[in-house]
């Protein structure tokens, strides 16, 4: 499915060989480019999603990521079959922890649902054979989606399982972990957050500080997705590597706390980082009261039947029929991805749609929506090298940037 950009060479080489032959003929005119077939681009790049939820799943009695499921249905965006329909060639599947107290049982607590967790992670992937590779680097990524085959890199959302240390960071990255965020609804030990809660530390507290140090040291990526503004600023001050937003959006489209300013954008672009934009708070749709208890029980799918998941699909239908219908739609995501690309450059930017997390419009229902996209980013006049910048190449070239940090860091000592 990637591809590199060779295709010119050929032609190349046989303008430069006539031209030796014909030294006295007049230059040809040089021929008008074909408009880049969509489709031909799409499965030729690499592209990757950098917050797949999909894991809170992965815990659920009888279902299966090798299947092919339906959002309304089952309350799931992305499983294998739909990825290669999608020309997905993979992502960061999430390990996600829910805020708790900042207590002993508390980080204990947090601490055994993310082992749950990573395990499943770890043992559903594996169970699907040579369908889908585990990675641990942007070149064995690269690698993978080369052959035609799909990657599963790990990320996480809230470091709060850690407890009050750090340690536990290098046990994380030994098992896959390539990137970690600080926070996430709601302040912890290592900072404050962008929302739920007071902000206690006026951004990383001490531990976050040292959190910062310690993701460097591993070579791990920094995302400040859920952070604060001044915990963004104290990470983009710290940190020895770029850092990325693996799922954020811009005030300049949905005035929310989760979202960014342009000049944080261009912030973070110019040290190098990116911004994967989201598809979540681009408008009200998902503040209503309505829609708050549909999440609650989202977020516990894990413990539903086979029926209580089907009523839930059914309620979260007909209120997306009443809500969305004028709030939220493909262009809207589109608005928000282009706005990116106008502030901070197809280099700074990609795509963490947030699915089975959040995600969900109009005409954006799950992962298959992936070559609309690609299609869009090419109608508004990106080159081929600029869309897979967008899909995989900026999200890769971090992943080796704080390998670099990492290998210079080592040296050091």
């Amino acid at each position: 499915m990637y591809a590199p950009f060779l295709s010119i060479l050929p032609a190349l080489a046989a303008s430069v060989a006539l031209s030796a032959c014909s030294p006295m003929a007049s230059p040809a005119p040089a021929p008008t480019a074909a408009p880049a077939d969509p489709a031909t681009v799409h499965a030729r790049i690499l592209t990757l999603d950098t917050h797949l939820d999909t894991p809170v799943h992965f815990e659920r009695r009888d279902w299966n990521f090798g299947a092919h499921h339906d959002f309304y249905s089952d309350m799931s965006q992305v499983d294998l079959p739909r990825m290669t329909e999608a020309g997905l060639d993979g992502g960061f599947f999430v390990l996600y922890t829910s805020q708790g107290p900042l207590t002993p049982d508390g980080f204990a607590h947090a601490a055994a649902a993310a082992e749950t967790r990573l395990r499943a992670i770890e043992s559903t992937l594996n169970a699907q054979g040579d369908a889908i590779t585990r990675v641990t680097s942007a070149g064995e990524a690269a690698r993978v989606a080369a052959r035609g085959g799909h990657f599963a890199l790990i990320s996480v959302e809230n470091s709060y399982p850690l407890g009050e240390s750090v340690a536990g960071l290098a046990d994380w990255r030994r098992r896959g972990v390539l990137m970690a965020g600080p926070v996430h609804n709601g302040g912890n030990q290592f900072g404050d957050s962008a929302s739920g809660g007071t902000a206690r530390w006026g951004g990383l507290s001490p531990l976050g500080r040292a959190w910062v140090a310690e993701m460097n040291r591993l070579g791990m990526v920094i995302d400040a997705s859920h952070a604060s503004d001044a915990a963004l600023a104290q990470m983009l001050d710290l940190s020895a590597a770029p850092i990325i937003l693996s799922h954020s959006g811009f005030k300049a489209i949905f005035d929310h706390p989760r979202n960014i300013s342009d000049d944080q954008a261009r912030a973070i672009a110019a040290k190098g980082g990116v911004i994967q934009v989201n598809s979540v708070f681009l408008s009200r749709f998902n503040l209503s009261a309505a829609r708050s208890p549909l999440y609650d029980r989202f977020d516990n799918i894990g413990t539903l039947s086979a029926g209580e998941v089907a009523q839930l699909g059914r309620e979260w239908r007909a209120l997306d029929q009443s809500e969305r219908v004028n709030e939220g739609n493909f262009d809207l995501f589109m608005r928000a991805l282009f706005h990116c690309i106008d502030v901070v450059g197809a280099d700074h930017c990609g795509i963490g749609a947030d699915w089975d997390g959040g995600a969900g419009m109009q005409d954006f229902e799950d992962i298959r929506v992936a070559p609309r996209i690609t299609a869009a980013l090419l109608a508004h006049g990106l080159t081929e090298e600029q869309v897979a910048q967008i899909w995989g190449g900026n999200v890769l070239r971090l992943l080796n940037a704080a390998q670099i940090v990492r290998n210079r860091l080592i040296n050091q000592h």
